[in-house]
């Protein structure tokens, strides 16, 4: 995120899209509801009907897979009224030229047809963010979980820097992480491309910086992704797999692959979990991990903020901090730099070699939490950024010229639906843990296929009777509810249930830049179970 959480409540309008907040993220999604209640204006673009919705000035429903068009139809609205910053564009922005030529394929008849949202309501919710300042965008993985999803976040990008809502209090480009402390991971160097602080690895600079640090010979090459790496494993180029806290046959698309790589005899595979997932019960070695209620340490959340957890109860039976476990493997290994007696020593080497974590220590987070960047011990940590100057070479924000990209999958007289996917209040990612939580298992205890009444109609289909969903990559087993949330065409299911293993028919296809795989655009058919 660019923006800090609480300055939800100063934003004059909220502009939400591809994110079921208040399902995903309900304390962030509690702030806007709130904000809206108190004049916000809030906008919601997502293709299902979202509780969010209850409390929006204006929802549209592009559909799945359209966000590039929905977005760089509204940078064509802004611009074709003159209601762009251009004071800001000329001062903080390049290659505005070449973007705004980029736009002209962006006719509201081509909006529309895309979209399937009326060009009026395009304009509306365009002059609204354009106008109504301070606005502060919000989007998760609704548009990012696409084959062309790092298109997806240039229009937000586009969208920000052509209207002057960035740098500023309020504002922002704000992703909303899907799981607690990612963030922290990705800060920390859990990406292919990049050492701690996302200093990338193919410049010799930093390589050398880190072998000074760490004493060892580094790589510069860029490694394998979360799902290349399972493709490698089936290949046979991959033989060992070190996997900490991941559920890939629940939440990894086509999971039979992933099912099928694990199962490769030649592979070696150890699973570091508090509990024994789906996934962990295929390993040849488990490793008991401490829960965050069982550790000392910190994390980082979805603002960028560092935060100190702290051990409430002693760590059941074997089980024992990730950090502790990662570090006696070192060690059995002959490594040396893994000695560590606490966590706060590990946090101090971060500061360390992590210019944007150089000022902070769990001394100084030992009350509230601070924000990256935070470089030094005097450092108050950074509530927003960009301001003044981006964080590029030559301080400017970059436009970036698109074109729309159709999803790898599209309906078609076998496969008439596009399935996407979502996520339940009462449970959390795989629902490794929260299945475990009787409450919210009586609260949400099985899958529901969501589909509207329209298309339950056309196939035959009542409310609560089992079905079966297809895809090209098989089928699963599932109860239908039909609901006006899904548009006809639209059907929806979360992931979070193995019995009805949705994400083994979801699409594999990737974005060509950031690797992510397309789960939110699945062409499927659905049939009544005999």
């Amino acid at each position: 995120m660019t923006n800090s959480i609480k300055e939800i409540d100063g934003a004059k309008t909220i502009f939400v899209i591809g994110a079921n907040t208040t399902n995903a993220h309900p304390v962030i999604g509690q702030r806007m509801r709130r904000a809206a209640q108190n004049g916000a204006i809030l906008l919601v673009a997502n293709p299902k009907e979202i509780d969010l919705v209850r409390v929006a000035h204006t929802f549209i429903q592009p559909k799945p897979g359209s966000d590039t068009a929905l977005l760089m139809g509204m940078c064509r609205y802004i611009l074709d009224k003159d209601l762009q910053d251009q004071a800001f564009i000329d001062e903080h922005c390049e290659n505005f030229d070449e973007f705004k030529a980029s736009l002209d394929a962006f006719t509201p008849e081509f909006v529309e047809e895309i979209t399937g949202v009326p060009w009026e309501q395009v304009a509306k919710v365009a002059h609204t963010y354009a106008t109504n300042k301070p606005a502060a965008l919000f989007y998760a993985m609704g548009i990012t979980q696409h084959s062309h999803g790092t298109d997806n976040v240039m229009a937000v990008a586009n969208l920000a820097l052509l209207t002057g809502n960035i740098g500023k209090e309020s504002t922002g480009v704000n992703p909303l992480r899907g799981q607690n402390n990612v963030q922290g991971a990705c800060d920390m160097g859990g990406l292919p491309n990049v050492y701690p602080g996302y200093q990338n690895v193919t410049i010799p600079e930093n390589k050398a910086k880190f072998e000074k640090a760490w004493g060892k010979l580094m790589s510069d090459k860029v490694g394998l992704t979360h799902t290349e790496i399972f493709d490698a494993i089936y290949e046979g180029k991959v033989t060992a797999l070190y996997m900490v806290g991941e559920n890939p046959l629940l939440t990894e698309a086509n999971a039979k692959h992933v099912r099928e790589a694990l199962e490769n005899p030649d592979l070696f595979f150890v699973a570091q979990d508090i509990f024994l997932s789906e996934t962990a019960q295929l390993a040849d070695v488990v490793l008991p991990a401490a829960s965050f209620a069982e550790k000392d340490g910190a994390i980082t959340n979805t603002e960028r903020r560092v935060q100190r957890i702290r051990k409430a109860i002693p760590p059941r039976g074997d089980s024992k901090p990730d950090w502790w476990i990662t570090s006696q493997i070192a060690q059995k290994m002959g490594e040396h730099g893994f000695d560590f007696s606490a966590p706060s020593e590990i946090m101090d080497e971060i500061a360390s070699v992590t210019p944007i974590y150089g000022g902070i220590s769990h001394e100084r987070i030992e009350e509230v939490g601070l924000q990256w960047p935070c470089r030094d011990e005097n450092d108050p940590g950074t509530q927003y950024l960009h301001k003044g100057k981006f964080a590029r070479p030559n301080g400017k924000g970059q436009f970036v010229p698109l074109e729309y990209k159709q999803s790898a999958e599209i309906v078609d007289a076998e496969y008439p639906l596009i399935l996407t996917t979502d996520r339940s209040l009462y449970h959390y990612h795989s629902a490794t843990m929260t299945r475990r939580v009787a409450g919210l298992e009586e609260l949400d205890s099985n899958e529901w296929l969501k589909l509207s009444p329209a298309d339950a109609d056309q196939f035959g289909i009542e409310d609560g009777e089992w079905v079966e969903v297809y895809s090209r990559r098989g089928k699963v087993k599932v109860r239908a509810q039909v609901t006006d949330v899904c548009p006809t065409g639209v059907c929806s299911m979360t992931f979070h249930f193995h019995e009805s293993p949705t994400n083994e028919i979801t699409n594999p296809a990737l974005d060509p830049v950031a690797k992510i795989p397309e789960t939110k655009v699945t062409a499927v058919r659905v049939e009544k179970v005999s």
